[in-house]
């Protein structure tokens, strides 16, 4: 029997990327978050980037959040607009963001893109690009343990 923690009625996972060693640098994780999850469709408006990791023969990585906890875009965001995300990793509420950049300026691996108008991008750990992925480089991993608090429930599957 497996055992996860649930948060107000959602299981604690994060995108991870454990296969990039596939990876053939095709972007359609990013078009598809892009397009799924923002609603628009440019590499520009996704919160997973593909870049490649020194040449076509060394291969590709995969930026993107790392869920960190404490957030450092959260401290550096001057209006609110980034939360801590229970586990680590952001929410973001565009409509309080003035599109200052302080919060892709204070992120340690550059993984908040910010378009042509300052808007930021960043990985919400949804898991709507996993499918997309044609070489399963991506999948959802569980949230390192934590201790309960209030709102949380342990649930066996």
């Amino acid at each position: 029997m497996m055992c996860c923690k649930l948060y107000q009625g959602y299981f604690m996972k994060i995108l991870t990327t454990p296969r990039m060693d596939r990876c053939i640098g095709c972007h359609s994780c990013s078009l598809a978050c892009a397009r799924l999850v923002h609603r628009r469709l440019s590499w520009d408006t996704a919160g997973i980037r593909i870049a490649s990791s020194g040449g076509l023969s060394t291969g590709f990585e995969a930026r993107t959040c790392l869920a960190c906890d404490p957030a450092p875009c959260v401290k550096a965001c001057p209006t609110g607009a980034y939360t801590q995300r229970k586990g680590g990793g952001v929410e973001v509420k565009i409509s309080l963001c003035n599109r200052c950049g302080a919060c892709a300026r204070a992120c340690p691996v550059d993984a908040i893109f910010l378009d042509n108008t300052g808007q930021p991008f960043v990985c919400i750990h949804c898991g709507r690009c996993i499918s997309f992925c044609p070489h399963a480089c991506l999948e959802m991993g569980d949230v390192a343990a934590q201790p309960m608090e209030k709102g949380e429930e342990e649930v066996n599957l």
